[in-house]
């Protein structure tokens, strides 16, 4: 069914967009400049590129680049594609090849080795690959952003907003990413609350919706009442809403629970593609590992909703043009310690990029174990 599903493809043109249906070349070609002398970009989504979190923030990132460069360039996009199964990334990424992309993002961490294998595959075709670290000296790079310090502002509105000190986190995966976010939006809360405790429970899964609402329903049994979540779709949030719960979302702003949303690190996608595409029109590509934050506006916070207070919105104030400025290097700042009290990161050094991109503790504050690999 996975496999199925990974190949269900609608066929819409919209700006320069176009959507494949099925896994042959069959599907129509038109640009706003009726020809195909354009560069021909794909991109393959987890989930459906509506999904209200992850795939849908990629998704208006590849519009905002569509409405920046218009007929230069022809989008073919991919939903629904399991990282999990190397077949089918496989497979998708030969139906784009096959429909004539020479540039492919694919935007999931678990894509990372279909995507190297694909680019040894294609010499010709330029690869990019969201949240991994392999690359080659020709044509695969990487790209994330440094959501982190987004995640560190949402931990002081969280701090400062919890009645019981008890913060609940729904997760992915057990994986790097997932855990420098848990880290950063901990190290937030207890800078403004140091009686702020973050309760993790694994999913692992980026996107089942029943499966993150009884996450979060058994974290929020728990007393937990601010819940915060690094998942693809709003089900956390939800629960938290309906428990009579704050909630921090991510990925997107959500309108669907007013009586609980108070903000969310977000994506801007579209500074990126814009650049990147730009950049292979121009004749310019480069391998790179691109990691923008605040600064380059590729993150940011949402803007706080009415239920923060004015005690958590002066404290996001006070630090923010810091974080802007400084990023990472100043939400992983010493001293900090992990679960057991070891200091990890001493006092006036900040945790280098690599040993970031390869975390696998948790700060002091967390409750919760990381499974072992």
């Amino acid at each position: 069914m996975r496999k199925i599903l990974a190949m269900v493809m609608t066929c819409i043109l919209v700006a320069g967009t176009v959507s494949i249906a099925g896994c042959s070349s069959s599907s129509k070609e038109t640009t706003a400049a009726g020809t195909d002398t354009v560069l021909k970009v794909g991109v393959i989504y987890i989930s459906p590129k509506d999904d209200g979190g992850y795939s849908q923030a990629h998704a208006e990132g590849i519009a905002q680049a569509v409405a920046a460069l218009g007929d230069k360039i022809k989008v073919f996009e991919l939903e629904n594609v399991n990282d999990t199964d190397a077949a089918a990334t496989t497979s998708a990424i030969d139906n784009l090849v096959n429909e004539g992309c020479t540039l492919i993002f694919t935007t999931s961490y678990g894509y990372m080795q279909a995507t190297a294998d694909a680019a040894t595959k294609y010499p010709n075709v330029k690869f990019c690959h969201c949240s991994g670290y392999t690359r080659n000296d020709t044509n695969l790079d990487t790209y994330f952003g440094q959501i982190e310090s987004a995640r560190y502002l949402a931990g002081i509105v969280a701090g400062l907003t919890t009645k019981t000190d008890k913060l609940g986190y729904v997760a992915a995966f057990p994986i790097p990413e997932c855990i420098r976010g848990i880290n950063a939006y901990t190290l937030g809360a207890r800078s403004v609350n140091p009686n702020a405790t973050v309760t993790v429970v694994w999913t692992n899964t980026w996107f089942d919706m029943d499966v993150e609402k009884a996450a979060a329903e058994s974290l929020l049994s728990q007393g937990i009442d601010v819940m915060a979540q690094h998942q693809d779709s709003p089900a956390a949030i939800n629960a938290a809403a309906a428990a009579g719960a704050f909630a921090v979302g991510y990925d997107l702003t959500y309108a669907g629970a007013p009586k609980a949303y108070l903000t969310a690190p977000l994506w801007n996608w579209g500074t990126y593609y814009t650049y990147k595409i730009q950049q292979v029109l121009d004749g310019q590509w480069k391998i790179e590992n691109y990691w923008g934050g605040m600064k380059e506006g590729v993150v940011k916070l949402d803007t706080l909703s009415s239920l923060v207070s004015a005690e958590a919105s002066a404290a996001v104030a006070k630090v923010q043009d810091t974080v802007v400025s400084e990023g990472n290097a100043f939400v992983f700042a010493g001293p900090i310690k992990d679960q057991s009290g070891t200091v990890k990161v001493a006092e006036g050094s900040s945790l280098s990029y690599d040993d970031q991109m390869g975390m696998s503790w948790f700060v002091e504050g967390v409750v919760g174990e990381i499974p072992a690999p």
